[in-house]
């Protein structure tokens, strides 16, 4: 029988959407924070969007190398952690047959129909059955790096995008102004989507992006002046 109620779940998109998300609010926010800074320290329009350009690149290089390290480490821990448990499941099945038994009683279960739950696990798949159940590793949330990787990467390209076409359409004498304002709706436009990818309320995402976007681009444009280079 066809269910009439089909249930949508967002925790498959987790691994990709964490990385993407990031990406993309970094590759605004901090290559807008890099236009930002340059132009008003007072240096030329040419010297601003190579800059952009040179900071994007460098940019996603960063986030795609930053993110295959973190999520493989994850990745190295939980491929540690289920060998430990394959050579344990060897060693010591009644054990472990035991071990798992206790977490579903722990979980409501009485003792005879845990016992039996354990047992039907084993018998399809005792490694899945301790490494969602004893270590919370499965598949859908599962650290895979690659993925991470490329999604952070062309996430960051995608926001990093922003602030450099607008610096480029912009006029020379405005485009601090020109790039804040791009960048500030960007990131409103940014946060709400993700958080709707996420179930949460779209205004929420919007403002809690909105916000450090734009303590960044006041501060770099605080340096900038700083450092002014107009002759």
């Amino acid at each position: 029988m066809t269910s009439r109620h089909p249930e949508r779940h967002r925790s498959h998109r987790v691994g990709w959407l964490r990385a993407a998300v990031l990406g993309a609010n970094d590759g605004i926010v901090s290559v807008s924070g890099v236009v930002v800074g340059i132009a008003a320290a007072g240096a030329p329009h040419e010297t601003v969007l190579v800059t952009g350009v040179a900071a994007t690149v460098a940019g996603a290089i960063s986030m795609a190398a930053g993110e295959y390290v973190s999520v493989q480490s994850q990745a190295d821990t939980e491929a540690a952690d289920l060998a430990v448990e394959w050579r344990e499941l060897r060693e010591e099945p009644a054990a472990e047959l035991e071990e798992l038994a206790a977490i579903y009683r722990r979980r409501g279960l009485g003792p005879a129909l845990a016992r039996t739950v354990a047992e039907q696990l084993t018998l399809h798949d005792a490694l899945a059955a301790h490494a969602r159940d004893e270590l919370g590793i499965t598949e859908t949330l599962r650290a895979r790096p690659l993925q991470a990787a490329w999604s952070s990467a062309l996430a960051f390209c995608a926001g990093a995008a922003l602030p450099v076409l607008a610096a480029q359409l912009s006029p020379a004498a405005r485009v601090q102004s020109v790039v804040a304002a791009a960048t500030l709706v960007g990131l409103l436009f940014s946060g709400a989507i993700a958080a709707r990818l996420g179930g949460a309320p779209a205004l929420r995402g919007a403002l809690r992006v909105g916000f450090w976007g734009a303590l960044a681009m006041t501060a770099a444009g605080l340096i900038g002046h700083l450092f002014n280079l107009a002759p």
